[in-house]
């Protein structure tokens, strides 16, 4: 469940069929409701790719497996899923085997009142949003620093590599310091600059995330936005910290929608820093214009447009490939779209910068084409 104006979805396990209709005809109004007449069958509906049950709700003495038994798989399996347990028995026992097998969020008697079940599942499907956000977060932060160590693996081994072959030479050569005193410049030196490059690439990638993460916050968002490039535009003008007046300056047109299938965070945070660039490259202009653009032609694509100064030929032709800030002298560490590229690169995609100095500057996100997706 993740927005708000959708009811949260109850699936209720009684193996009584008079219990299952009463029950959802006391909560349908209020909730979307799934209904199982015993554990095997719950578990069923569980497993489905599609299921998107949030609150759990069973009763505890059923024939064959108890609903204790479902209680504490639930919680092994699908730990995000809200657990309610209804019994008729006030047996201490009874309560204690299930509670300290569950994390049951509260305990219901039969005969039901149907207000204390409203009630109860309108406080369980909030903890459920709660617990959804917790979980797509952290979703997000997984996939994410898992791009990170894709991407600063390569160039952390090069220091190091670099370090050892410096440290090898300087060895080498100790012994015939005495006598000529010239240890290898040219080769610590140009061993240096690599070093010094693949640095700042690392810190520069890691920088650019967290900035990113700080302006916008749109991660979560991003995956609960179930990956369609159209609500993930959304997501990112709903939550971004926009200054008074600049939502007003940003045009949305979707032409055709798609659906982002891989690294939908890591795509949020290059969707989030070229809006941020552009909002940055019309400050104190007149008349300021963004024009966001979701289609598909050849590949599927999202467009970010300016109406700003635009970017130097001199610059642009580099912008992709050295650490050249879009901003000139006014700070930036050049890396930006650099990391961008590279997060497109890494499910094969591409960035794609186009610049009429003066007038505009569009960057195309172009994502790998259906067919290839869907393969």
């Amino acid at each position: 469940m993740s927005d708000r104006s959708q009811p949260a979805t109850v699936l209720y396990v009684d193996d009584e069929e008079l219990a299952r209709k009463y029950f959802a005809r006391a909560v349908e109004s209020d909730f979307t409701v799934l209904t199982a007449p015993s554990v095997d069958e719950a578990l069923e509906i569980l497993a489905k790719p599609d299921s998107d049950v949030d609150v759990l709700v069973t009763d505890y003495r059923m024939p064959g497996r108890v609903g204790g038994e479902l209680l504490r798989q639930v919680e092994r399996d699908y730990p995000h899923l809200v657990r309610i347990l209804v019994t008729a028995y006030a047996d201490k026992e009874v309560l204690l085997e299930t509670i300290n097998g569950g994390d049951i969020f509260r305990i219901l008697e039969k005969p039901l009142d149907a207000h204390t079940v409203r009630d109860a599942l309108r406080l369980a499907s909030e903890n459920a949003r709660e617990r959804a956000l917790r979980r797509q977060s952290l979703l997000a932060i997984e996939e994410t620093v898992a791009f990170l160590a894709h991407e600063l693996n390569t160039p952390l081994a090069t220091i190091a590599n670099f370090a050892r072959n410096i440290q090898r030479r300087v060895n080498a050569h100790n012994a015939q310091q005495e006598e000529s005193g010239l240890p290898p410049r040219a080769d610590i030196g140009n061993a240096a600059a690599h070093m010094h490059d693949n640095a700042r690439y690392c810190l520069s990638v890691l920088a650019t995330f967290v900035e990113s993460a700080k302006r916008a916050s749109v991660v979560p968002a991003a995956r609960l936005a179930s990956g369609s490039a159209q609500q993930m535009v959304a997501a990112l003008l709903g939550m971004y910290p926009l200054a008074p007046g600049q939502r007003d300056i940003i045009e949305v047109d979707v032409q055709a929608d798609f659906t982002v299938r891989a690294s939908p965070n890591c795509v949020a945070l290059v969707l989030s820093s070229l809006l941020s660039n552009a909002l940055r490259a019309l400050q104190g202009l007149p008349g300021p214009r963004i024009r966001i653009t979701v289609g598909v032609a050849e590949r599927p694509y999202i467009v970010v447009e300016d109406n700003g100064p635009g970017i130097a030929p001199a610059l642009l032709n580099r912008l992709l490939l050295d650490p050249v800030s879009m901003h000139g002298d006014e700070g930036g560490s050049g890396w930006g779209l650099i990391f961008c590229n590279r997060v497109m690169q890494s499910f094969g995609g591409h960035l794609r910068v186009q610049s009429e100095q003066g007038c505009s500057t569009t960057v195309t996100m172009n994502f790998p084409e259906l067919e290839k997706e869907r393969a």
